[in-house]
């Protein structure tokens, strides 16, 4: 996070800006009811369950906002210098 950012979308915000820190809790639900039968870490998984493999932060313009992974932003902002 000590990369500059610039809002793909409206293309103006470089400093308004939502943190998301995303964590993944791996469960397994009942198909009828939806209730959580059984919760996992990592590395208990049963070989059916694949494992989170996306973003650990997303990022959320203050201005418009747009909610898209930490590297959009940062890009943007690369190719969009001042």
């Amino acid at each position: 996070m000590t990369n500059p950012y610039l809002c793909p979308s409206c293309k103006t915000n470089r400093s308004r800006f939502n943190i998301i820190e995303q964590l993944a809790k791996p469960v397994k639900m009942d198909p009828q009811s939806g209730e959580v039968v059984d919760t996992f870490t990592n590395e208990t998984l049963d070989p059916f369950h694949t494992p989170y493999k996306g973003p650990a932060v997303k990022v959320q313009c203050g201005s418009c906002g747009l909610v898209e992974d930490e590297h959009s932003f940062i890009k943007f902002a690369e190719s969009n210098k001042r």
